[in-house]
């Protein structure tokens, strides 16, 4: 359960998170509503809703997709502990995309309305935002290049390789393993690939001893042939500002 004071929260504490000044700290804790919590496979954001508060994921799986007319969707990114969230819906065209819960959830709730307030009195803070907002885009800019580029057996070693590393520096891989809740459908629907297609490169990448994907856990055996398969450089995950 997410802390009452935003000064206590224990996501701060992660290797992922730059710091903020206590002034930050005490302007998000007043900024902040309260908490919601989601069940898996529920939205927090359906797609072309025209009003909506922000969120910070504060416990919790999600993804951001967009999805056809005949329920053909592509998701977008995968979201973990941290995310902020709802900064694209306009009151003019709605969200562009809608967000779905792949476990159960809890958010920290933001009036969208005290924005402004944030804007006018921590430029700092209205940077992080903005850059949060930036980053995110720059993920599907990485997933457009693995769906226009990359194999399968490279796409899957991306995906596979950018959670992994994320998770480590959110404090949830223990002996090279974390809970991984995306299904093979998931992991299709965000890298372009059938089903069929996505279950054989599993299947090939476990025997070749990459990594073992099995019961939602995802364990790591070889982080060089991941690496190395996604033409990854091993560098630092960026710290990141939490809100």
């Amino acid at each position: 359960m997410a802390p009452t004071k935003c000064a206590t929260c224990p996501l701060r504490s992660r290797p992922l998170f730059k710091t903020n000044t206590d002034e930050e700290i005490a302007f998000i804790n007043e900024m902040r509503r309260g908490t919601l919590k989601f069940s898996a496979g529920a939205q927090i954001l359906s797609q072309g809703d025209d009003d909506s508060d922000l969120y910070t994921l504060y416990s919790g799986w999600a993804f951001r997709f967009k999805e056809l007319e005949d329920a053909r969707r592509q998701i977008l990114n995968i979201l973990m502990p941290g995310d902020f969230m709802g900064f694209h819906v306009s009151p003019h065209t709605g969200a562009p995309y809608g967000i779905e819960c792949l476990t159960e959830v809890e958010v920290c709730v933001f009036p969208k309305r005290k924005l402004w307030d944030l804007f006018r009195n921590h430029p700092g803070l209205a940077y992080d935002v903005t850059w949060l907002t930036a980053h995110e885009e720059g993920i599907v800019d990485d997933n457009l290049l693995s769906v226009g580029q990359r194999s399968g057996m490279e796409r899957v070693a991306t995906i596979v390789l950018a959670v992994y590393k994320r998770a480590r520096q959110l404090d949830l891989v223990q002996d090279n393993a974390l809970d991984f809740p995306l299904t093979q459908q998931h992991i299709a629907d965000m890298l372009g690939m059938s089903l069929i297609h996505t279950n054989r490169v599993l299947r090939r990448l476990h025997r070749d001893g990459v990594f073992t994907l099995a019961r939602k856990k995802l364990r790591v055996h070889d982080t060089s042939a991941l690496r190395s398969l996604a033409a990854w450089a091993e560098t630092p995950v960026p710290k990141r500002p939490l809100i």
